[in-house]
C-alpha cells in the first residue's frame, strides 16, 4: 500500500503503486491529465507525490519503449515539412515534460545508440544539458566548465547590436557596436535564436604570441590601424530627463530659458544652447556642468499670502545639468507623460567610444582581457602572405585555462574565411579537428595553423612559428571611459569630513591598510602623510584634564579647557577630524576620553 501525496498533500492510498503510476502517464500521454502534472514514486517509503504546482522547471524528452525511442523518421520529416507541430508531438504521446522529482525514476540515453530495454527517456539532442546563452559558446565540448559558464556570462555584456528601432527608444545605459557582424564559427543555437538579427561581435584575426610583455595577465594588443578603420567601434547611450511636477495652489514647473530675475540664475553663458522652449538643440556638444534642460520652479517656502501671487513670487532655478564626468551630442528628445500625469521630458546623449587601452575584450571562452596597448599596424608582427593580426592573444592564457576550443576555433574560422563558409561547432556535434585541419592543409596552409610570421620593426623572420586565425571576439560594456575617476579638492561628507564617496558625488579613491602598507613599505613618508590628511583638523586639548577644548570669541579666540577654563595649559593638536568624532561618541556613552599629551620633540 502506498500513500499518495498531491502538491504535498496527502489525499489517499493506493493498493498497487506500479500500475497506479503506469496508468497515470498513459492518462497524461493520450491529454487526458494535464502535460504539466509530473509523478514521483519513493519506493523505500511506499509514498507517490503528484506536482502540478506552477515553477517546477520542466524538460521535453522523447518517450522510449522497450529500448526503442517512439519518435520515427517519417514524425522527422513531417516535422522538416511542416506538416506536424511540436505540439502534436506532445498530444501523440511521443514527447513528455518531465521536471526534477519525475526524472528520479527515469533513465534517461544521451544518444539512440546507448539505448537499452531499462531507458525510459532519450534525450532530444545531447546539447540540452546547456541554456541558450551556453549553447552559443562553439566546441563547447572541448572546454573547461568553468570557462563555459564564464563564456556564456560574458556573452550576455558584449556590445552589439540591441535593437533595430534603437534610434527612437529611449534606453538607460545602452551600447550599439557600429560593424557587428555575425561569427564564421557558429552553432545551432545561433541559427534557431536568429543571432543574425543581433549579432555581438565581430571576426578579428588573432595571432597567439607574446608581444614586448604588454599582452602579460590576459592584456590583449589591438592594432591601432584596424581600430582607427572601425574595429570595435561603438556609440554609447544615456538620456538625461525631467519631470515638470505640479504643486498646492496651483504652481507647476516651467520649461524655459529662466530669467535674471530667477533665484539661483546661472549666467547668459551657461544657456546658450538652449532654444527659445528651454530645451538643448539637437546636435549640441554637451559637457560637465552644463545646462541639458532649463527650467524652473515654484519658490520651495510661501512665506505670506503675497507671494501666491504668481506675478509677485521669485521663481527658483531648477535647471536640468549634467554631473561631473558626464559629456554627449544631444541626440534625440522626447516629450511625453510620466505615470502621474505630469510632462516628463528624456534628451538622450550619445558619445562615440573609439577602443582605448584599458577597454575590455573576450573571446567565446571565457578568455577576457583589457587591451594593454594600441600598436600601428606597421610595427605590428606579419605573416608570410603579409597578414597583420587584428588582435595579439597571449599564450599564457590557454595552458592553465585549458581552453582547447578557443584554440580549435581558430583553425576552424580560418577554414570557414578560406573557404567562404560557415563552421558549425554545436556542442558535441560540431565539425571535427581532424576534418578541419586537414581541409586547411588543402587551402595550402599549414594544418597545425601555425605560419612563418616577420617582425613588423626589424624585418627579421621570427624564429617560433606563430599560430594565427579568425576568431569571433566581444567588446564588453566594461569601458574606461565610464569607470576612469580622479579629484583632487572636492566635497566631504557633513559627519566625517572625509571626501564623499563614488564617481557620480565627485568623490576619492579610498586607501585601507593594505594601501598604506604599500606606501610604508616604499619609504614614502611624505605621501602617506598627504594621503591621510583629508580630514585633518587642529583642536586645542587641556593638558591637565585631556579633554578636547574651544576658543572662546569673547576672550580674543584664546583655547579654553571645559574643566579648568583659561587656568592651565591648553595645546593646540592636530588630529584626524575621524578621531575627533569617535571621542564625541565615546564622551556620549559616559566614557572619559583622557588624552595623555607627550611632548613630540
Amino acid at each position: 500500500m502506498a500513500e499518495v501525496y498531491i502538491n504535498n498533500k496527502f489525499v489517499g492510498t493506493i493498493d498497487d503503486a506500479p500500475l497506479f503510476i503506469e496508468d497515470f502517464k498513459d492518462q497524461r500521454r493520450k491529454g487526458i491529465i494535464a502535460e504539466e502534472a509530473n509523478i514521483y514514486y519513493e519506493e523505500e517509503f511506499s509514498e507517490i507525490y503528484i506536482n502540478t504546482s506552477g515553477g517546477r522547471a520542466l524538460r521535453p524528452l522523447i518517450i522510449v519503449k522497450e529500448g526503442k525511442p517512439l519518435l520515427t523518421e517519417k514524425q522527422i520529416e513531417q516535422l522538416d515539412a511542416g506538416e506536424i507541430t511540436w505540439n502534436d508531438l506532445v498530444r501523440q504521446g511521443v514527447i513528455e515534460y518531465l521536471d526534477a522529482s519525475e526524472e528520479e525514476n527515469a533513465l534517461v540515453a544521451y544518444d539512440d545508440d546507448q539505448l537499452t530495454s531499462q531507458h525510459t527517456h532519450l534525450e532530444i539532442t545531447k546539447g540540452a544539458i546547456i541554456g541558450l546563452t551556453t549553447g552559443l559558446v562553439p566546441f563547447g565540448n572541448y572546454n573547461q566548465s568553468s570557462r563555459l559558464i564564464i563564456g556564456s556570462k560574458n556573452q550576455k555584456q558584449a556590445i552589439g547590436f540591441y535593437a533595430a528601432n534603437y534610434h527612437i527608444r529611449i534606453d538607460t545605459d545602452t551600447n550599439l557596436l557600429h560593424y557587428p557582424q555575425f561569427p564564421i564559427i557558429k552553432t545551432k543555437i545561433h541559427s534557431v535564436s536568429d543571432y543574425v538579427e543581433h549579432p555581438a561581435g565581430q571576426n578579428m584575426v588573432v595571432a597567439i604570441m607574446s608581444y614586448k610583455g604588454y599582452n602579460m595577465e590576459d592584456g590583449v594588443i589591438l592594432n591601432k590601424s584596424s581600430v582607427e578603420r572601425g574595429l570595435a567601434r561603438s556609440t554609447y547611450f544615456r538620456p538625461v530627463s525631467t519631470e515638470l511636477l505640479r504643486y498646492s495652489g496651483g504652481l507647476t514647473d516651467e520649461l524655459c530659458i529662466p530669467d535674471k530675475d530667477t533665484k539661483g540664475y546661472r549666467s547668459e553663458k551657461d544657456y546658450i544652447k538652449l532654444e527659445e522652449d528651454g530645451i538643448v538643440h539637437l546636435e549640441a556638444k554637451m559637457g560637465e556642468g552644463d545646462v541639458v534642460i532649463g527650467k524652473t520652479s515654484p519658490p520651495r517656502f510661501l512665506s505670506n499670502l503675497d507671494e501666491y501671487n504668481l506675478s509677485v513670487a521669485t521663481r527658483r532655478e531648477s535647471s536640468v545639468v549634467l554631473k561631473h564626468g558626464e559629456k554627449g551630442i544631444a541626440d534625440f528628445i522626447m516629450m511625453t507623460e510620466s505615470e502621474e500625469g505630469n510632462k516628463l521630458l528624456q534628451v538622450r546623449l550619445r558619445e562615440e567610444r573609439i577602443p582605448e587601452i584599458g577597454d575590455k575584450f573576450t573571446s567565446r571562452h571565457g578568455q577576457k582581457g583589457v587591451t594593454g596597448i594600441l600598436i600601428p599596424s606597421a610595427d605590428l608582427p606579419f605573416s608570410n602572405s603579409g597578414v597583420i593580426p587584428d588582435l595579439i592573444f597571449t599564450p599564457h592564457g590557454v595552458s592553465s585555462r585549458m581552453t582547447v576550443s578557443h584554440l580549435l576555433e581558430l583553425v576552424g574560422a580560418k577554414v570557414g574565411a578560406l573557404s567562404g563558409r560557415y563552421v558549425d561547432a554545436t556542442l558535441f556535434e560540431g565539425e571535427k579537428e581532424a576534418v578541419l585541419r586537414s581541409e586547411l592543409a588543402n587551402l595550402g596552409f599549414r594544418e597545425d595553423g601555425t605560419e612563418l610570421f616577420f617582425d613588423g620593426i626589424t624585418g627579421k623572420q621570427m624564429i617560433a612559428r606563430i599560430y594565427i586565425g579568425n576568431m569571433y571576439y566581444l567588446r564588453l560594456r566594461h569601458m574606461v571611459a565610464n569607470k576612469m575617476q580622479s579629484r583632487a579638492r572636492g566635497p566631504i561628507q557633513l559627519l566625517t569630513r572625509q571626501p564623499t564617496e563614488g564617481k557620480a558625488k565627485e568623490g576619492g579613491l579610498r586607501l585601507g591598510e593594505m594601501e598604506k602598507d604599500t606606501f610604508v613599505a616604499h619609504g614614502a613618508s611624505l605621501l602617506l602623510k598627504e594621503r591621510f590628511n583629508s580630514d585633518r583638523v587642529v583642536l586645542p586639548v587641556c593638558e591637565k584634564s585631556g579633554l578636547m577644548g574651544y576658543y572662546d570669541l569673547k576672550k580674543n579666540n584664546i583655547p579654553v579647557s571645559p574643566v579648568f577654563g583659561d587656568s592651565v595649559d591648553v595645546s593646540n593638536i592636530e588630529m584626524s577630524y575621524a578621531f575627533k568624532l569617535l571621542l564625541d561618541e565615546m564622551r556620549s556613552l559616559g566614557i572619559y576620553t583622557k588624552l595623555n599629551l607627550m611632548n613630540k620633540y
